[in-house]
């Protein structure tokens, strides 16, 4: 892994913690620490692109209230549609 990854990484992860809304900055917070670590070089582009758009358009994408854009339903989308589904689940 090269210096820069390993940097973009780390600003991600910043950024994922520091959304603007406290439920956003959790939302984010945990899906980078479950994922960040093992995305490549275009999925942290992805999802940095991601942390560009508004929370509420964020919110409203992640949870299912509304569809992303094409350009930002990718896998990375999926994964975190997905991420937050599971987490959603009762446990038992």
């Amino acid at each position: 892994m090269d210096s820069s990854t390993d940097i973009l990484r780390k600003r991600l992860m910043f950024r994922a913690h520091h959304m603007g809304t406290a439920e956003n900055d959790q939302i984010f917070g945990r899906f980078a620490e479950a994922h960040l670590a093992g995305f490549n070089h275009a999925q942290l582009a992805r999802f940095e692109t991601l942390l560009e758009a508004t929370d509420p358009d964020l919110t409203a994408w992640a949870t299912g209230a509304r569809t992303p854009p094409p350009e930002l339903d990718h896998d990375v989308m999926r994964l975190l549609r997905s991420f937050l589904a599971d987490d959603q689940k009762p446990l038992g």
